[in-house]
């Protein structure tokens, strides 16, 4: 693990349970994607508490939820046990997934490309991504965008966003803010194959597929 991906799994393991508890509901455009589609195993990649994970058991025969802090992790743990769905959780690098090769039938990942500390690391976990998809695999991919309210720019940039927790201390997140056109080259420079790529909420989103794999 680099420093860069050391620095954000401390960062999420500072605030993990405070996060956690913001973050209760799936989101509108994942249980959208999801609602039409079946699979063997369903993969959260970045799936911080496991909201995401939970809405995937529903669609999958079996959860792999996996994350860069082992804070966020326990948080997912918890709510595995609390609201009783069936998640494995693993710790891991989502530029180095320790999944076998085309073993994911269905795969969220959401609010978490974003956070990789350079291009080269983005694009590799994208390839990653195609890499552990079936041949049939399709999977949801988000990151914030130059087009949320908060910010004002034409094209993406580095940037620090604050997390202040109860006590009043403020901890700073690293992010790379996407503009539409750089989110898709991206995905066209990876092994991905973009079916739809989409803003919404203030998110580029794109549900793909693997290059050369579909049947």
């Amino acid at each position: 693990m680099d420093r860069s991906t050391a620095d954000v799994r401390d960062t999420y393991d500072e605030i993990a349970d405070h996060f956690a508890k913001t973050r209760e509901y799936p989101w509108p455009e994942v249980e959208e994607f999801l609602a039409e589609r079946q699979g063997g195993i369903g993969l959260d990649l970045g799936c911080g508490n496991g909201r995401h994970a939970e809405a995937l058991t529903d669609h999958t025969e079996r959860v792999l939820g996996l994350d860069v802090s082992r804070g966020l992790l326990e948080t997912a743990r918890k709510r595995r046990t609390e609201r009783s769905f069936n998640v494995d959780l693993i710790q891991g690098d989502a530029s180095r997934l320790p999944l076998s090769t085309g073993s994911v039938d269905l795969a969220v990942y959401v609010a978490t490309l974003h956070h990789l500390p350079d291009r080269a690391t983005r694009v590799a976990s994208l390839d990653e991504l195609a890499r552990v998809l079936a041949a049939d695999g399709s999977a949801l991919v988000s990151a914030w965008s130059t087009a949320h309210d908060r910010f004002d720019a034409d094209e993406g940039f580095d940037t620090t966003v604050d997390w202040t927790l109860p006590g009043g201390e403020s901890v700073s997140r690293f992010y790379h803010i996407y503009d539409p056109d750089e989110f898709r080259a991206d995905l066209d420079r990876s092994a991905l194959d973009p079916d739809d790529v989409f803003v919404s909420s203030g998110n580029c989103y794109a549900v793909v597929t693997t290059k050369g794999k579909r049947p």
